[in-house]
């Protein structure tokens, strides 16, 4: 099987991301308003329908505005931590309601979604992956550092979205006071363009085709720098910048041909194979 994915939009002013497969596909996030995300996927040319259900990542603003619009509009399940959800501070049909636990899988059709604990200023903060049989997808947002969970299922994915959210030195000298300049670059703050770059380089395995930059500031950042920092050494993973204010294309992200054994002879800047890529 395979999974096709596309960042909605991507920043501290509204963060919802796509993944799904033929049949059915999930939203991590919602934090644009609901009428944004159905123009966005009208334009991906994804029916509403085939959104099956919302996980939430953690209970701030840009990631959770959406959902109670969304939600009574199309009946979506809501997945969430029982401690987010009480911070959150959003009404819905309880029957909607749906708690998970990390690491246990939750099934939705054929895509099995599990949450696991980052280090955010949340109550209750996950990253998720999605997974069809062999072809897993990660969304990882709103990071302070790279944990040991972090770092686990990054190693297994086949694309991801990854934070890269502020350079430091604009941080540094920008115009933000110093409180809210420690809270970004704390332990439970945001990535810098460095700290992804070497969660990617050291961990990336040899069979991910997609990187996806994600949650990149406004202020304290610039796509062409995101970017140049990741380009050089990309090796056969497409990288892509997720907008702040538009959705990205469609990616088909599937399993490559690589046995295992050669996935794991996969070094920095060694070109092993040429990876397939499908953009629609």
């Amino acid at each position: 099987m395979s999974l096709y994915i596309a960042s909605l939009n991507s920043g501290s002013n509204g963060n919802c991301y796509y993944i799904g497969n033929d049949r059915e596909g999930v939203f991590v996030d919602a934090g644009i308003p609901c009428a944004e995300i159905e123009k966005r996927m009208d334009r991906l040319g994804i029916g509403m329908e085939r959104v099956k259900a919302v996980f939430v990542s953690h209970e701030h603003t840009d990631h959770i505005l959406g959902i109670p619009v969304l939600v009574k509009k199309y009946k979506l399940p809501v997945y969430i931590t029982s401690d987010t959800y009480r911070e959150a501070k959003i009404h819905f049909d309880k029957k909607l309601l749906y708690t998970f636990k990390a690491h246990d899988p939750v099934q939705v059709g054929n895509l099995s979604i599990t949450g696991f604990p980052k280090l955010h200023d949340a109550i209750d903060p996950h990253s998720f992956t999605i997974t069809d049989n062999d072809v897993t997808v990660g969304v990882f947002t709103d990071i302070g550092k790279p944990c040991e969970h972090v770092i686990h299922y990054f190693k297994k994915c086949h694309a991801a979205f990854l934070e890269s959210n502020y350079d430091e030195e604009r941080l540094a000298n920008g115009r933000y006071p110093f409180f809210l300049k420690n809270r970004i670059r704390s332990d439970k703050g945001h990535l810098s363009n460095v700290q992804a770059f070497e969660l990617f380089i050291e961990h990336r395995p040899g069979f991910m085709t997609h990187l996806l930059l994600s949650h990149l500031s406004k202020e304290n950042n610039r796509p062409e720098i995101a970017e140049r920092v990741f380009s050089a050494d990309a090796g056969n993973t497409k990288i892509v910048l997720a907008s702040r204010n538009n959705e990205t294309a469609l990616f088909h992200i599937e399993k490559n041909n690589l046995p295992a054994t050669a996935q794991r002879k996969f070094v920095r800047n060694q070109k092993l194979v040429q990876l397939t890529l499908f953009e629609s």
